[in-house]
């Protein structure tokens, strides 16, 4: 049986719990769309070398809140070559899907909350309608 969606839980603080929550609010709502569009945001950063200790420090603190988020199965695929990559990085030795997603996003989340919300809005296509130019820039 084929399934559209993989439902995962993941472990962040209650800090990063809030941030995807408000970048959710500002997005539709949808925390597990966030949370995909941050995992794909993310993928490509660890391949930098330099991102491994920013990956250790934020594997370091303590992750008490669970968070259940549903990924495309596609995406969900990426998991297991994005766990192996994390354990390359210096993280940790990721067995289920739900680690290495918890890596991932916990790693996108640490980043600026402006740049986060910046980045999903260019990801969107969120083109504000720009009032049109006035007095010597309309001349321009």
């Amino acid at each position: 049986m084929d399934c559209d969606e993989v439902m995962l839980t993941v472990r962040i603080t209650a800090a990063e719990r809030a941030l995807l929550r408000e970048l959710a609010r500002g997005h539709g709502g949808d925390v597990s769309d966030v949370a995909v569009d941050g995992l794909l945001d993310v993928i490509p950063a660890l391949h930098d070398a330099a991102t491994a200790l920013r990956l250790q420090r934020v594997l370091a603190r303590p992750a008490p809140c669970a968070l259940t988020v549903w990924l495309p199965a596609p995406v969900a695929d990426l998991l297991p070559l994005l766990g192996e990559r994390i354990a390359r990085t210096g993280g940790p030795s990721t067995g289920p899907a739900s680690v290495a997603l918890s890596a991932a996003l916990r790693l996108w989340l640490a980043g600026d909350p402006a740049g986060l919300a910046a980045s999903l809005a260019r990801l969107h296509g969120d083109c504000r309608v720009r009032p049109e130019p006035t007095g010597a820039l309309a001349a321009a």
